[in-house]
């Protein structure tokens, strides 16, 4: 299988392209800059987008800005909704039937709000969205784009991850938390880049035709706190629909494990 992977230069990118690679698929890495890019093009533009994945068999979409903070609102957000309808878009038109692309758990709101607002924990893909920032407006937008795509082209399989903080494994995650208001906010998730690659993986095999959006979220927190005690302290009023024993994650990842068999390694 040909993968064509969009933002191949990013942490993410490299994380995926590092595990497709070792699972034995061919992939060509597209970026628009150098770096371990093999093919030079710009997400943003569709004939050039369009050039790059010609005869590629999926489509993995990470391009994009990954948070508010690294361009003006209107950059962040139009970079990212144009890039993800025209991954989807070119997909289709090549009769690339596999497709995923990296959303975000702030699809729903969450690290980069004023105050985060929940309606119940463990928070899983049913959750309604609260977004009140670019970023996250963004990837709830990219998630709608999907939707769309999947019911005009009903051949396709898309998959949208919910991926949240990105790292290497747990230490680096806590040694690089963000601030005390945004780990509250994002609930002291992480995942670790070859668990993304691994369920990326999975994704571009499904059995299952359509748009679906899956949690890829580590099964534990950054926190040493007992998860029940961050929850009674932090969100006293969010109901817990199932019990958060030890340093459980905050996060559903069942539909994970139901449609892709993945779970995420052991700290």
């Amino acid at each position: 299988m040909l993968i064509a992977i969009t933002g191949a230069n990013g942490v993410v990118g490299r994380a995926v392209t590092r595990e497709l690679a070792h699972a034995g698929h061919h992939v060509r890495a597209i970026d628009k800059t150098p770096g371990t890019a093999t093919v030079l093009a710009d997400a943003c533009d569709h004939d050039d987008l369009s050039a790059a994945v010609d005869g590629a068999d999926a489509i993995v979409h990470l391009a994009g800005l990954r948070s508010p903070h690294v361009a003006d609102p209107a950059t962040v957000h139009h970079t990212n909704v144009v890039a993800s309808y025209n991954a989807l878009t070119v997909a289709a038109e090549h009769g690339i039937t596999k497709i995923c692309t990296a959303s975000s758990i702030n699809a729903v709101g969450g690290a980069y709000s004023r105050r985060a607002h929940y309606d119940y924990f463990p928070v899983d893909e049913r959750h309604p969205t609260y977004n009140e920032d670019p970023y996250s407006l963004s990837k709830w937008i990219a998630e709608a784009q999907a939707d769309s795509l999947a019911r005009r082209h009903p051949e396709l399989s898309i998959a949208s991850l919910r991926l949240h903080g990105v790292t290497t494994d747990r230490r680096s995650a806590i040694a690089d938390r963000p601030g005390p208001d945004v780990v509250i906010n994002h609930l002291w998730g992480y995942v670790r880049g070859d668990a993304v690659g691994q369920a990326v993986l999975a994704a571009l095999h499904p059995d299952w035709h359509g748009h679906e959006i899956i949690n890829i979220v580590a099964a534990d927190t950054i926190s040493e706190t007992p998860s029940a005690q961050l929850a009674a302290q932090h969100w006293p009023h969010v109901p817990l629909r199932t019990d958060l024993p030890g340093n459980r994650g905050f996060y559903d990842c069942g539909k994970a494990h139901r449609l892709l068999g993945w779970t995420h390694p052991e700290p």
